[in-house]
Parts: C-alpha cells; sequence; structure tokens
C-alpha cells in the first residue's frame, strides 16, 4: 500500500495516476472536513473539487518533515472550505434561535478512519485539558476562526489563541 506522502510525491513528479489514487484513499474524511465547515452537501462537494485542483497544482509544495500528508490535505481542504464560505456570504441562517447559545463539544474526532494515526490523534486529543482540545476542534474541525471560537466559548480572544497554541504545541509532542 502506497502512503499519502507518497502519492503526493508521484503527483508533483507528473504521475497522473497518483491523484485518482490520493483521491479514492482520502475524499471521504476530506469530504466531511468540508461538510463540517459549510453544512450543505453541495458547498461540501465544490469545496472538495477546488480543494484537490489546488493539490494537484501544489502537490510538489508537501513537505514530509514538516507534517503527516493527512494533515496538509486536511489544511488545503479547510482553506478550500473556508474560502467558498467567505465567498458565499460567512454564515448560512438557521430557524434554530438556541444555535450558537452554548458552547459545544464536538465530538467529531469520534469519527476519524480507524488506523494507528488517527487512534493515536485521538488518544493525544482525549489527553489534553479540555479547554485545549475544545479549542482546537473548533477551529479546525468545525473550521471557526479564532474570534468566532472566542465568542462561542465567551473568552478574550488572547486567551483562545493561547490555549489553542498549547493544545497544538502538546498535540506535535504527542504525535512525535
Amino acid at each position: 500500500m502506497t502512503s499519502q506522502a507518497e502519492l503526493l510525491a508521484a503527483l508533483a513528479a507528473g504521475e497522473r495516476d497518483a491523484l485518482r489514487r490520493l483521491y479514492e484513499a482520502q475524499s471521504v474524511r476530506l469530504f466531511g472536513i468540508a461538510q463540517a465547515i459549510l453544512r450543505d452537501r453541495d458547498a461540501a462537494a465544490d469545496a472538495l473539487h477546488d480543494a484537490f485542483l489546488s493539490i494537484a497544482r501544489r502537490a510538489g509544495q508537501f513537505d514530509p518533515a514538516r507534517g503527516a500528508a493527512e494533515a496538509w490535505l486536511g489544511a488545503v481542504v479547510r482553506h478550500a472550505a473556508l474560502d467558498l464560505a467567505r465567498k458565499r456570504g460567512r454564515e448560512r441562517p438557521t430557524d434554530d434561535p438556541a444555535l450558537g447559545d452554548a458552547p459545544v463539544a464536538p465530538p467529531q474526532h469520534d469519527a476519524l478512519e480507524g488506523s494507528a494515526e488517527a487512534e493515536r490523534l485521538r488518544r493525544c486529543l482525549d489527553a489534553l485539558p479540555e479547554k485545549n482540545r475544545q479549542g482546537i476542534l473548533l477551529a479546525f474541525v468545525h473550521g471557526l476562526s479564532h474570534p468566532q471560537v472566542a465568542a462561542r466559548l465567551e473568552l478574550p480572544l488572547g486567551t483562545v489563541k493561547a490555549w489553542i497554541r498549547r493544545g497544538l504545541l502538546t498535540l506535535r509532542e504527542c504525535l512525535a
């Protein structure tokens, strides 16, 4: 089985089949990221399409020394989804008046694939203090900006940024 990093290297070298294999291996997970941010299947599909076009163009920019290929792919999709959300006018209105009134404990990290890396990530996330885990999940799974996370948690922006940064540093150490 070929790793995602090897597929990105092959794609950067011009191997056309690598994009198809990368899509087959990662599209379900990446679609989930886009859908969690956009909350709309059609928009998530558009974001995923845009992200894979970007991945095809920028595969040579991936550096395995800086992190896992799965994280890089997730970041590309996250940025594509956030770009699409901005183009669409930010937030989509909802009929639920209670939505956003209370902090949310996102369960998305439970839905990660059953791979060894996903299990390691799950264990590392679970080991984080609640404040750090909650900030990271709201920012990187739900796609909220730091100011949006601060508003959701009813905390100062600087506090939220510090919690997320410390949490990411702790995750990096745990995953290393």
